[in-house]
């Protein structure tokens, strides 16, 4: 194992130091718990988004705390989901009055503690609502989850989510632009390579050099299938048939088409798939109305991509071009 970090019980808070240090306009982090907030929070009746899960995804969540995206990330350790109390200091902190709403990840620890940090901040008189994000078509059930994985439209949500708070909706609406995300998003993922967590010092999983995996999860959970490597045309079609059937997608949609590297992957391949996507989404009829490629939502080096489609609508679109500013996106401002 090679990495960059000096003790693996240190690679958390070290990395939390370092965005502190480097976007210290956009944000700040607290220690114990582990919690980062946006610079100006709270935003005085604003409702708030939070959102967190396992380090090791970055720049999920904590590269998309800023203006027009989270108000709030947890990062819990590597691949683990945060704990309640640092869910519960996160949504206090940046509670402006108007409510707060929790975007959740599909994975039994995230769904249980972002639930039991929820009860409490109603104990203290915050108003709190859940949105449970699902829309991994590759299992549907996995080592991680009991229904379907939340992965790539986490992205999308939070950033269309966060849009829809930043104009000053009511929490409620906000949550259920949220719930329209991801009723209208899906995705997939594939892997060239494993991934070794710093603590573990070796790879997750056993791929032999001349394989992949197909609709593998974010934390190296098993997916589909297990196949000899194809080319990159073959690929983004196994993934793409996979996730255009299952909502389904119809002639004439607008999509938001999303190629996501799982953290190894260079940019140069990402936009070979992209270009596959592309050709698959005109033949199928689609308009790509809007697009986004490059490493979003990781698994630390695994070398793979992700693809995910949003059904979008005059709403989602005017939301996704909303001003943003974060560490990891930004455009308009």
């Amino acid at each position: 194992m090679k990495k960059l970090i000096n003790k693996p019980d240190d690679v958390v808070r070290e990395e939390l130091q370092g965005m502190a240090a480097a976007h210290a306009d956009l944000l700040r982090v607290h220690f114990d718990p582990d919690y980062i907030v946006r610079a100006d929070a709270p935003v005085r009746g604003k409702a708030a988004v939070v959102s967190g899960g396992g380090s090791g995804h970055e720049p999920l969540h904590g590269g998309f705390v800023g203006t027009g995206m989270l108000d709030a990330a947890c990062p819990g350790a590597v691949f683990t989901s945060p704990t309640p109390d640092q869910i519960l200091a996160a949504t206090k902190a940046v509670d402006g009055g108007a409510g707060v709403l929790h975007i959740v990840k599909n994975y039994t620890g995230d769904v249980m503690n972002f639930e039991m940090a929820a009860d409490l901040a109603r104990g203290e008189g915050i108003r709190v609502e859940a949105v449970v994000m699902n829309d991994d078509v590759a299992v549907q059930d996995s080592l991680y989850t009991a229904g379907r994985r939340g992965v790539g439209v986490t992205v999308l949500a939070e950033k269309i989510g966060g849009a829809a708070a930043e104009q000053g909706r009511p929490l409620a609406d906000v949550a259920g632009v949220c719930r329209k995300v991801n009723a209208q998003g899906r995705s997939m993922g594939m892997a060239l390579t494993s991934c070794a967590v710093p603590h573990a010092g070796k790879p997750t999983f056993d791929l032999p050099a001349d394989e992949m995996e197909i609709g593998i999860g974010i934390h190296g959970e098993p997916g589909r299938t297990r196949m000899k490597i194809r080319s990159a045309a073959e690929i983004t079609e196994m993934l793409a048939r996979s996730v255009l059937d299952d909502l389904p997608f119809v002639r004439g949609d607008a999509v938001l088409a999303f190629v996501n590297g799982m953290g190894g992957t260079p940019l140069m391949e990402l936009y070979v798939v992209y270009n596959e996507l592309a050709r698959i989404c005109a033949g199928r009829g689609l308009w790509i109305a809007r697009s986004l490629v490059g490493s979003y939502i990781t698994s630390l080096e695994m070398a793979g991509c992700s693809l995910t489609l949003l059904k979008l609508d005059d709403e989602l679109i005017r939301l996704w071009d909303a001003p943003v500013r974060t560490a990891a996106l930004r455009w308009g401002m």
